[in-house]
């Protein structure tokens, strides 16, 4: 990593931080995410389908679509069949993950039980072993999403702004090896700013998409 390109990105971020309504907007959602951590397992495993549905995907039809699964009782209620009819109705590209679904809904207490207990390393190893569907970045996604602050998400959106501001070289493939490099070069920006890598990603994703989601 060049460190006039970590500069660079720091200051760009730094910039951001400087809009009071931006930041206090970062600054409610992550609030919010801390709240999620402290409610049940329902509420999580509509975090969990949220995360599940959103790999690969529009962030804001997947939350749109687990708000309607939850609202149904279909997360709960509801067959892996009855779940994939409704991902069809809503256009959801890869209906078949109804059954990565229907998996998680089996474990949610359990990772309801374990996870708090966990730092945030062995807490997303243990996401990426146990709920089916669930990488590294998805682990991660879920883990930011429930209050935990020190782990990046590396998605799409990360990618390019690191790579547009030289943090990064492309990136041919996310091995799990070159996710935690990445993780590192991010924290050491978070660390510049004196920012957490949660708040870091909510801003880099606002750097490319103009507004700030979860």
């Amino acid at each position: 990593m060049r460190p006039s390109s970590e500069n660079a990105l720091a200051e760009m971020i730094r910039s951001l931080r400087n809009d009071s309504e931006l930041r206090r907007t970062v600054e409610s959602r992550l609030r919010e995410f801390e709240e999620i951590g402290r409610m049940g397992s329902d509420i999580w495993m509509k975090e969990m389908t949220f995360c599940l549905l959103a790999a690969n995907y529009s962030a804001v039809t997947a939350y749109r679509i687990a708000e309607l699964l939850f609202s149904s009782n279909l997360l709960f209620r509801g067959s892996k069949e009855d779940i994939r009819d409704m991902l069809i109705r809503e256009g959801y590209r890869f209906p078949n993950r109804s059954a990565y679904i229907v998996n998680a809904r089996e474990i949610i207490d359990e990772i309801r039980s374990v996870v708090p207990d966990l730092n945030d390393f062995k807490a997303r190893d243990y996401l990426v072993s146990r709920v089916k569907g669930f990488g590294m970045k998805e682990s991660s996604h879920f883990l930011r999403n429930t209050g935990r602050k020190n782990l990046a998400i590396v998605d799409r959106h990360i990618i390019r702004v690191s790579v547009e501001y030289g943090l990064i070289d492309h990136v041919r493939s996310l091995t799990r090896r070159r996710y935690l490099e990445i993780e590192e070069k991010l924290r050491e920006v978070a660390n510049r700013l004196e920012i957490t890598l949660a708040e870091l990603d909510l801003y880099l994703w606002y750097t490319k998409t103009g507004f700030v989601f979860r």
